[in-house]
């Protein structure tokens, strides 16, 4: 019977807290930057050119891979760098 009563309590508890939450009492959001996505995706693509670089070194890509590889992803950080360039000016995404 205690068990109970301490289980209701607790539950009573977290779903006064849970529904009595107002919206000034939260944390305002942060602002997103407008080349968030952009420089996540340069950080990918960086990412991406150091394991592509690792596993030449191993010895996984042949020099045929590897260059293809690499200058497409060159060719891809090209065009996200330009778009956040693009989009820092205040040019059309």
């Amino acid at each position: 019977m205690l068990f109970t009563v301490a289980a209701i309590a607790v539950t009573v508890g977290v779903l006064a807290f849970t529904f009595l939450i107002r919206p000034k009492d939260l944390p305002p959001e942060e602002a997103v930057s407008p080349v968030h996505h952009l420089d996540d995706r340069k950080a990918a693509i960086y990412e991406n050119l150091r394991d592509l670089n690792f596993e030449y070194r191993l010895g996984k890509l042949s020099d045929t891979d590897y260059q293809k590889t690499k200058q497409g992803l060159q060719a891809e950080l090209a065009r996200v760098l330009a778009e956040r360039d693009r989009v820092l000016k205040g040019g059309t995404p």
